[in-house]
């Protein structure tokens, strides 16, 4: 099963999830918007160094604790380094009361049927058997909507799922994310589909097992409200999808019950070149904001 003091800690809600796992395709946006310019890294290697610099920062900082964050969301290769001298998963939990989840997806397919499913991820069996060595608690895994289509909905709510059954069994608790694109001209009707294919799986996930689902922010306010009720779901946590942080919080607040898991939007703001003082004081106003939204149903 898995720990039993991290899933209390999830299902309280009395906080957010921080999602600190940009991979290699959008690290050097991220860098980018923190004042790290592409002539500043000549390699993957020095990239993501630097990236690991920048959340390791985010995690020192005295406001990113279990008071108002109730997990972190890491990538892989930050799984596998440190934070103050201690493995990344081991610290965020046994330091500061954050409970560790890792994602797992390695990018994604090109479009069909108006959506874009997760590429194949080898070896998953035996990252999933690391990770939970490691103390993390579990996983997050994002394919992409871009179109209300019957069919690529199905099939990506079928995928998520599966993956989904791969981690349970490994005694972790999946974040299942078909993130819905804000821009496209149908996005409530394919919203809609979602809704009736994932209580359709759910429905079918064994007794005794649940899964968090991470979604876009809904054009129709608590139209998840099923999902949150649901007796196989531990928690519904939303995505910022390309919103700015004001307008994230703005419609999070209006969703009973849902709470927050923002990337882009946690790390608004944020700079290189602050200086402890203002980047602190900067992360700390960012947590309580989204705290507040989050807590606010």
């Amino acid at each position: 099963m898995p720990n039993q003091s991290q899933a209390d800690k999830i299902r309280s809600g009395q906080g957010f999830i921080a999602a600190l796992d940009q991979s290699g395709g959008s690290t050097p946006k991220a860098l980018g918007l923190y004042g790290v310019s592409e002539d500043q890294f000549s390699n993957d290697a020095e990239m993501f160094d630097l990236i690991h610099a920048m959340r390791a920062r985010i995690v020192a900082s005295p406001a990113f604790n279990g008071d108002k964050i109730l997990g972190a969301i890491l990538f892989e290769m930050t799984m596998d380094r440190e934070f103050g001298g201690k493995p990344a998963a081991q610290a965020l939990w046994e330091d500061q009361g954050v409970v560790p989840f890792l994602k797992i997806d390695k990018g994604l397919e090109a479009e069909a049927d108006g959506v874009q499913l997760m590429k194949p991820m080898p070896g998953l069996d035996d990252l999933l058997t690391r990770a939970h060595g490691l103390g993390v608690f579990g996983t997050k895994e994002r394919s992409v909507i871009q179109a209300a289509n019957p069919k690529g909905v199905a099939a990506i709510v079928a995928q998520q799922f599966d993956v989904g059954a791969q981690v349970l069994a490994h005694d972790m608790v999946p974040i299942l994310e078909p993130e819905v694109t804000i821009s496209i001209a149908d996005k409530a009707e394919a919203e809609d589909l979602l809704l009736a294919e994932l209580m359709r799986h759910l429905d079918a996930v064994p007794d005794g097992q649940q899964v968090m689902l991470k979604l876009t922010l809904p054009e129709v306010d608590n139209h998840y409200a099923p999902l949150v009720n649901h007796s196989k779901v531990m928690q519904v946590v939303a995505l910022s999808g390309g919103y700015s942080r004001d307008e994230a919080n703005a419609r999070l607040a209006r969703n009973k019950g849902v709470i927050a898991s923002f990337s882009r939007a946690l790390t608004e703001g944020l700079s290189a070149q602050q200086s402890d003082d203002a980047f602190n004081a900067m992360i700390a106003e960012t947590i309580d904001s989204i705290y507040r939204a989050s807590i606010a149903g």
